[in-house]
């Protein structure tokens, strides 16, 4: 309940005196507060764990309602009406509040991937789910029926076990000869790890127990439990402890009720150590079953809040002693990041907040002292001394070695006039974000604790704070979650609203000025963010956020230029087309060069989005054949190919081939409108420059020219697989046989098609050639028609030649007219009436292809936020039926049986990766629940 002073009450008020009361309250608190500031630090002061919200790195922003006892979920997604970037509305997740049963929920953590949940209530139970298929669907992994309701099983620590798989990252940007050069490396994994992969969870309790929560390979959990080591009753009593995972093993420091500071560190070990995936095939399996061993004994570590000494040592700063002001509102324990692939670190820090109360009554003559203090100690390994006494005393053995203890150095106190509400680390570990009450954020480097400001260092960009990027000042919150890059943040105010904050830079422009270097430095640092996130698998969402809203098309066309330099994409694939199927930053960079240029679904795309959307639908229909030739390897089965799988087979056929006749249709008329200007090569280039063509780039460029290769060549295996395959039955046969029979009506026969893509490596193999470009020179117009769409004068030779020679020299073996006159509106590539009337009235499958029923939702709303997953799941939590679903980045749809008929479904789902995932990337939304 909210206290009766902290909105601004006048007590003279209430008992009609014109003389002021002077009730000893300090002056300091005349600033603009958050609305139950008083309330959220005396929940922060009796329990660790009380965090209400926090943002996934799948792109997931969880939730605590404001009466305790719901979990809402709500995430970034593009709509559909204009392309603009905004957060959903809430999706309640009613499976987590019947787990509970109505017990008042405290807390809640995401995983490190992001795709599974812990929540915990005021008995200390615990749940766990996760998310299978759509951002806003949930699906519970551990009740928390199975944990006893207890007041000291209170959490009041919660850390999951890392993922034991090395990702790509990235350290910094570094201005070289004028042009930024990013230092890439491989981030080793920090253990301990499950030794079955599955998930683990680790809770130290009020009362002093550590707590291992972990999933077996059957899916079913389990638990293992160790006391920490007290000293007295009142010291097993906790209300903070801090849990991180070191390569020295899980380091834990707490905060017990007699106010002392103790650390541990502890190791999990697994009986087996490894454990492979054919050992489930015992009877019964023997499943890794985990322990606890402590490395060392704990260190107690007595303060005093603030410190005897002042910032920076200064005697004249000193403030009085006033433990008994301040109260532990915030524990942890902050590990540096890696700048390099050993995976070796810094030494740890634990950081303590202290916090008077709002409404503390302080002495008259008392000083005005702090609201909050940031107290930091330096973990250390220190050689302990003995009395010179010792060296006199014979000792019995020789070479005696003296273990070295841990100690806690205590550095400079950070204090300040605001009440700090959170201590978040972020940008991968390589910002320190301080938020306060008064809505203000402050960033720091974890190394030195020194403050961001601004470009310090134009030549080295860290991140994006060091790069000059900042909040605004904003409506005060209670709680406060950063997104996966850190460049957008969303409060939770005390009436259980949500607010988006989005980071701002002047991008150079300051006064009427204009300075590059600033410029430069943002543009860098928003590449690093979206590189580390590709690296490491993480939603980009927010970066792309920040792009469409705040640069122009010119400053965008910089960040992707910057994008493809710091992944290394290298654009010419006319000779090594094999190693295009396995980059992977490839569909990344597509992908969110394709949406800045979106404006909305029903709305034609600008050549320079359509260019990349229309390589990664390419890229999908490349992947789908060679997965359908391996799909099934290893299974044996009566029905070898699956009716669901070939369902989507027939689509992608019928794609792929109309996007081929789409392209040369539109060639061919490319042909007869430059035959006027066939013999003035000037007149030529000149009529060039003024055509947009996005055939014309597609087969220019090297990379959409090798998938078309890779489809001919999967069509030419689905057509001769038919001819040597068992005979089928059922559904298979049937669409098997009606894959075949598209093929052989098609007007061009896919060997043709293949000849025709032939002699167009010729031209332009011939134009790089003839203009002295090899194969140091080729990335650069490659690289210009991915990027700007625009032909490079280096291949106006080629599309002369293509025009005026291979075009004209396949027209024979091609019906022209079928050409002609087919449908390609439902592509949704063209601009012209028929295209913008499919567009707005029907929908297409952006997996398989086809059709989808109904009309499209034109307003942009969601009708998930309505439906969730109150219509989308039955008793056991598991969805049935027929799912549509809506990517948040491309606003493409999908519908499909969930779960899948079959396993072979499931398989071939799963590795081509959009389970979770549309072919661009985006996370899935669930639309409108499930129809059976």
């Amino acid at each position: 309940m909210p206290l009766m002073m902290e909105d601004g009450i006048n007590v003279d008020d209430l008992f009609g005196e014109n003389a002021s009361l002077d009730l000893g309250l300090p002056p300091g608190n005349s600033t603009v507060s958050a609305k139950g500031l008083a309330q959220r630090l005396d929940e922060t002061r009796l329990l660790g764990c009380c965090q209400k919200i926090a943002w996934s790195r799948f792109g997931c922003i969880a939730y605590i309602s404001q009466n305790s006892t719901r979990v809402n979920v709500r995430h970034l997604h593009c709509q559909p009406s204009d392309g603009r970037w905004v957060l959903s509305e809430e999706t309640p997740l009613n499976q987590i509040t019947e787990a509970h049963g109505g017990h008042t929920l405290v807390h809640l953590c995401w995983n490190e991937a992001g795709s599974e949940l812990a929540v915990a209530d005021s008995s200390g139970r615990v749940s766990i789910c996760s998310i299978p298929i759509a951002l806003n669907s949930v699906n519970g992994a551990r009740p928390a029926i199975l944990d006893t309701e207890d007041d000291g099983g209170q959490i009041v620590g919660m850390m999951w076990l890392n993922q034991q798989r090395s990702v790509h990252s990235f350290y910094q940007a570094a201005k070289v000869q004028g042009r930024w050069a990013y230092s890439p490396f491989r981030r080793r994994p920090i253990g301990p790890f499950h030794a079955a992969g599955k998930a683990a969870l680790l809770c130290i309790t009020r009362s002093g127990v550590m707590k291992l929560l972990y999933q077996n390979p059957d899916n079913r959990w389990a638990e293992i439990t160790a006391e920490l080591k007290n000293t007295s009753y009142s010291d097993r009593l906790l209300t903070h402890a801090a849990i991180v995972a070191t390569q020295a093993g899980i380091l834990i420091a707490t905060h017990s009720a007699c106010q002392k500071i103790s650390l541990y560190r502890v190791q999990i070990q697994w009986n087996p150590p490894q454990w492979d995936q054919a050992q489930q095939k015992q009877n019964p399996p023997q499943f890794p079953v985990p322990s606890f061993r402590f490395l060392h004994a704990k260190v107690e570590v007595p303060y005093n809040i603030p410190s005897h000494r002042g910032v920076g040592g200064n005697p004249d700063e000193q403030f009085p002693v006033t433990n008994s002001l301040y109260c532990l509102t915030s524990l942890q324990i902050i590990l540096p990041a890696s700048d390099n692939s050993a995976g070796s670190t810094p030494n740890p820090w634990v950081v303590a907040v202290f916090s008077i109360p709002p409404l503390a009554v302080l002495h008259h003559q008392q000083p005005q002292v702090p609201s909050s203090v940031i107290v930091r100690w330096q973990l250390e390994s220190g050689v302990p001394t003995l009395h010179p006494k010792f060296d006199e005393v014979n000792s019995k053995k020789s070479n005696v070695q003296i273990k070295p203890k841990t100690v806690l150095r205590r550095l400079d106190d950070i204090t300040s006039d605001r009440h700090v509400i959170s201590v978040d680390q972020t940008e991968y570990g390589n910002v320190l974000a301080i938020s306060y009450d008064d809505s203000s954020i402050a960033f720091y480097d974890p190394k030195t604790m020194a403050v961001f400001s601004g470009v310090d260092d134009a030549n080295t960009v860290t991140s994006l704070a060091q790069a000059g990027f900042h909040y605004p000042l904003d409506s005060p919150a209670l709680h406060i979650s950063f997104s996966p890059s850190a460049c957008v943040a969303v409060g939770l105010d005390s009436d259980g609203q949500t607010h988006l904050r989005v980071m701002q830079h002047s991008y150079g422009e300051e006064s009427g000025f204009y300075d590059e270097n600033k410029f430069s430095a943002a543009i860098a640092a928003l590449t690093l963010g979206f590189c580390r996130g590709c690296g490491g698998e993480v939603n980009t969402d927010d970066i792309l956020l920040i792009l469409v809203r705040q640069l122009s098309p010119d400053y965008q066309s910089a960040f992707i230029n910057e994008v493809y330099r710091a992944l290394t994409i290298n654009c010419n694939f006319t000779t090594e087309q094999d190693k295009l199927m396995n980059h992977p930053y490839i569909p990344r960079a597509l992908s969110i060069q394709a949406a800045l240029s979106f404006t909305g679904k029903y709305k034609s795309r600008a050549i320079t989005s359509a260019v990349p959307w229309a390589i990664l639908q390419l890229r999908q229909a490349a992947f789908i054949y060679p997965f359908f030739f391996q799909y099934n390897k290893g299974v044996q089965a009566a029905e070898p190919h699956d009716p669901d799988v070939l369902r989507m087979v027939l689509g992608n056929t019928r794609w792929a081939l109309d996007f081929s006749l789409y392209i040369l249709n539109e060639l061919f008329d490319l042909a007869d409108e430059f035959e006027s200007v066939a013999s003035d090569q000037e007149a030529f280039t000149q009529k060039l420059k003024s055509t947009t063509s996005l055939p014309l780039i597609i087969l220019l460029s090297s990379m959409s020219r090798a998938f078309l290769r890779f489809i001919c060549r999967g069509l030419r295996g689905i057509h001769a697989g038919y001819a040597s395959s068992a005979p089928l039955t059922g559904d298979a046969h049937v669409h098997y046989t009606e894959i075949c029979q598209t093929l052989d009506a098609s007007p061009v026969r896919i060997d043709v098609y293949e000849k025709f893509l032939a002699g167009v490596d010729s031209a332009v193999k011939h134009a790089y050639t003839g203009s002295g470009f090899g194969d140091n020179e080729r990335p650069a117009p490659e690289k210009e028609l991915l990027m700007n769409s625009r032909i490079p004068p280096v291949l106006v030779n080629a599309v002369s030649t293509i025009l005026r020679q291979t075009v004209p020299a396949m027209r024979g073996e091609m019906d022209r007219m079928a050409i002609y006159l087919g449908d390609y509106s439902w592509l949704g590539f063209g601009t012209d009436a028929k295209t913008e009337a499919y567009r707005r009235s029907r929908e297409v499958d952006i997996i398989k292809k086809t059709p989808v029923m109904g009309v499209p939702n034109v307003d942009g709303t969601s009708q998930g936020s309505k439906n969730g997953t109150n219509s989308t799941n039955n008793g056991s939590g598991t969805p049935q039926g027929v799912l549509r679903r809506r990517c948040v980045r491309c606003c493409e749809v999908s519908e499909a049986v969930y779960p899948p008929r079959s396993v072979l479904a499931f398989r071939m789902i799963y590795k081509l990766g959009h389970l979770r995932a549309c072919i661009c990337g985006g996370m899935w939304n669930l639309e409108s629940g499930v129809t059976s």
